[in-house]
């Protein structure tokens, strides 16, 4: 986003998003029976961030050498831990809400992947049965993450569900998408960054 945004605007924006998304998470895995668990990078950051957010959170370090493989690694340790399913969400999908949530625990019943897809050609939500060894193994943060992940879904083995699609705010275009859902009338859980954003008029 810079630019337009200037490097601080794009972190002071990005503040606002964590913040939601640690608020929105912490009262979704309450009302879901979920337990909350934070992956930080890097991992020296763990102090600060337990610090941050909610106490129900259980924190853990991100390891690997890109994001693939720190998600794999983080899913790996969840699932180590007998927890399952297990929902991967990130910190810049602002209108992620319960019903993308539930959707992807029903999925679950089903099937052993469940992604809700993103404008971008990625996800908001990855859901999982259990770790799955080698699902991430290919680049991110490309139009194709989507499509490359489903491919080695298939290739494992593993049965695959799309959800309801959302979006990220990578783009300052993806801000339009968040005010018009404001404007639709939706109940967006991201309080912090909407007011953010009308005060300094970055819409």
């Amino acid at each position: 986003m810079t630019p337009p945004l200037s490097p601080v605007q794009a972190a002071e924006l990005y503040e606002q998003l964590l913040d939601d998304a640690l608020e929105a998470t912490a009262r979704l895995a309450g009302d879901l029976a979920l337990q909350p668990i934070l992956a930080v990078h890097p991992p020296a950051a763990c102090e600060t961030m337990a610090a941050r957010a909610p106490g129900c959170f259980r924190v853990i370090a991100q390891r690997g050498p890109d994001l693939g493989a720190r998600i794999d690694c983080a899913v790996r340790e969840v699932g180590a831990s007998g927890y399952g399913p297990i929902l991967v969400r990130g910190s810049d999908s602002p209108a992620l809400g319960a019903e993308t949530l539930e959707g992807a625990l029903h999925a679950l019943e089903r099937c052993d992947l469940a992604l809700s897809p993103d404008r971008a050609g990625g996800y908001v939500l990855v859901g999982l049965r259990g770790p799955a060894p080698g699902l991430f193994d290919h680049p991110m943060s490309t139009p194709s993450v989507l499509a490359d992940t489903v491919a080695n879904a298939k290739a494992l083995g593993l049965r695959v569900e799309l959800l309801e699609p959302g979006f990220d705010l990578n783009t300052i275009a993806d801000l339009h998408w968040l005010r018009e859902a404001r404007d639709r009338g939706e109940v967006l859980p991201c309080p912090r960054t909407l007011a953010f954003l009308d005060e300094r008029g970055l819409w």
